[in-house]
């Protein structure tokens, strides 16, 4: 007999040819738990509106650190509160003191240019020289409140995109 071992056929078993998926449906819906809990932790949560940028988007890491400016000059690593004169040092921990990890820095478009400024010469005199700055891509710009006719306009959602580096 072609593929057998054995020539009689005894008391053998009947061999079942179905896979059981039972576990590895329990498997997936484990790993689709998990994903779903831990995916609105690795997002930051600071509400900021960005200026509108035309450049090509830079690919993102797997864990960026953003560095957030806001209106009224308060500073966020991810979604904690930073004062400035402490920036150099919680970048350190953010970064585990990697002085060549790139730096996401994003501020909202009413922070003035001299604040900017400010900010990113703090990072830069804390050895951090590999700074993006993040901006909202040309077509993903929310429009103002109102439409001229009074209308509501419809919101697109912003993306996030590094627009550029300074590097020395």
């Amino acid at each position: 007999m072609a593929g057998g071992i054995r020539e009689s056929q005894g008391d053998d078993l009947v061999e079942n040819h179905e896979i059981n998926v039972t576990p590895f449906i329990d498997v997936m819906l484990v790993l689709l738990i998990i994903f779903m809990v831990a995916a609105p932790l690795a997002t930051v949560d600071v509400n900021v509106d960005l200026p509108v940028s035309n450049a090509t988007p830079q690919q993102r890491p797997d864990q960026p650190i953003y560095v957030t400016v806001q209106p009224d000059k308060t500073l966020n690593i991810g979604n904690d509160n930073v004062p400035l004169n402490r920036l150099g040092q919680s970048l350190a921990v953010a970064t585990e003191n990697d002085k060549e990890e790139r730096i996401f820095l994003r501020a909202d478009k009413e922070v003035a240019y001299g604040d900017l400024m400010e900010v990113m010469n703090a990072m830069r005199d804390s050895g951090y020289l590999k700074i993006a700055l993040v901006g909202l891509e040309t077509g993903a710009a929310a429009p103002a409140a109102t439409t001229p006719e009074g209308t509501a306009p419809v919101a697109e959602t912003p993306a996030p995109a590094a627009v550029g580096a300074t590097t020395p």
